[in-house]
């Protein structure tokens, strides 16, 4: 695998407030990520959307 660093700044606005996030890591990348799609989408569908992710990838590695 290979090491990635991030050199990012994310500003995020919804209707009721607003975030900025500063990653330096893929981990840190993604837990942002989840969090914004949680509060998007909501839980339920969130997991379904990553779920598909996994599942295109674990295909993509299979062929």
């Amino acid at each position: 695998m290979t090491t990635v660093s991030i050199d990012a700044d994310i500003k995020a606005k919804w209707q009721d407030g607003h975030s900025s996030y500063s990653p330096g890591s893929t981990e840190e990348l993604a837990i942002i990520g989840i969090d914004l799609l949680v509060r998007d989408l909501g839980t339920e569908a969130a997991q379904s959307f990553i779920e598909q992710i996994f599942e295109k990838h674990l295909s993509d590695q299979k062929t």
